[in-house]
């Protein structure tokens, strides 16, 4: 007899991720494909090795991506990406949930809610769905963390050699 394979619940039981905070989102292509863009080195000798820093050069999907990621918050009042980065095959990024002076009128939608969407309109524009199912969050708890993973994005692209997800 087959065995059926459970998924992993990657959400943490109990937690309401509709409130207030800072959230840590990485989404990824399906099987982890190449399809955002691809990753330059830059050439020592025509910049200098001080100012040699490898780029993101964004193909059509990732362009696609970076605008969706750019209008997350419209249909969400008091969220906002503050920080993402687009990588070959996966997105890192700083989801900011905050109710504001005026507080939310009915339900919040949670996280996963957002993310789904965001997914969703993605692959509209596409025309197929490009995403791996699920996403893994990390629930930012204090300054430290948050500042740990600003600089893990904003190196993301130089450390890309020895980033999990390069395969």
């Amino acid at each position: 007899m087959e065995t059926i394979r459970t998924r992993k619940v990657n959400r943490l039981p109990y937690y309401d991720y509709s409130q207030n905070g800072y959230y840590f989102v990485t989404v990824c292509s399906f099987n982890k494909q190449h399809i955002f863009g691809e990753i330059i080195k830059c050439d020592k000798e025509s910049v200098g090795a001080a100012l040699c820093r490898p780029h993101m050069h964004l193909f059509e999907i990732g362009k696609i991506v970076s605008e969706e990621i750019e209008r997350f918050s419209e249909p969400y009042e008091g969220t906002e990406v503050i920080k993402y980065v687009i990588m070959p095959n996966h997105i890192h990024m700083v989801i900011a949930i905050n109710d504001g002076a005026s507080g939310r009128q009915g339900a919040a939608p949670t996280l996963a809610a957002m993310v789904g969407q965001f997914k969703r309109v993605v692959s509209m524009r596409i025309g197929i769905s490009i995403w791996q199912k699920g996403f893994y969050d990390h629930i930012i708890r204090s300054q430290t963390n948050f500042e740990k993973i600003w600089e893990y994005i904003d190196f993301n692209i130089d450390n890309w050699h020895k980033d999990e997800y390069n395969k």
